[in-house]
């Protein structure tokens, strides 16, 4: 979402934060999922349906990337002091006809170039905030560091389609 979250937008709870390094997260999220993705050169067409929805690799690999985008945006506006745009995403509910087509070598070198300089983006932009900058709330919206831990959950993605031998 490029909207501030509020605690009512995700099912009223608010993500579980730790001591880890906020700058760290993002890229390991991207690690793991990339890890599960080099297993979808396997992928025969046949789309896995989990948690109501039907999942393939370029699906998951698109709600990965769009999440991250929608955040990493949602944080430059904040930092701003601008609203941000709000996202015309159809979600992890709506699978495209793209989302079937065949998963290749060359899909997985393009996704883990765009995945790793989007981790990168946030790694970049995290590093220069202060644990006040990050913990700093704001009118019904998630602090910073909330939304770390949670865009960090991208891994869920990955884990619906799960490894494909």
């Amino acid at each position: 979402m490029t909207r501030y979250l509020s605690i009512e937008d995700d099912d009223d709870s608010l993500p579980e934060t730790d001591e880890r390094d906020v700058t760290t997260l993002i890229p390991a999220a991207v690690a793991e999922v990339l890890a599960v993705a080099e297993t979808w050169l396997a992928f025969a067409g046949n789309p896995v349906v989990r948690d109501g929805n039907a999942w393939t690799p370029h699906k998951a690999l698109r709600r990965v990337t769009d999440h991250l985008i929608d955040h990493l945006a949602e944080l430059e506006c904040r930092l701003a002091g601008v609203p941000s745009e709000p996202d015309r995403w159809h979600g992890r509910r709506l699978t495209l006809d793209a989302d079937f087509a065949r998963f290749t070598e060359a899909d997985l070198d393009e996704a883990t170039s765009r995945l790793r300089r989007l981790a990168h983006c946030y790694r970049a932009r995290l590093s220069g905030l202060s644990d006040s900058e990050l913990d700093a709330p704001a009118a019904g919206a998630w602090t910073i560091r909330q939304i770390v831990h949670h865009v960090a959950g991208i891994t869920a993605y990955a884990e619906l389609l799960g490894p494909l031998a």
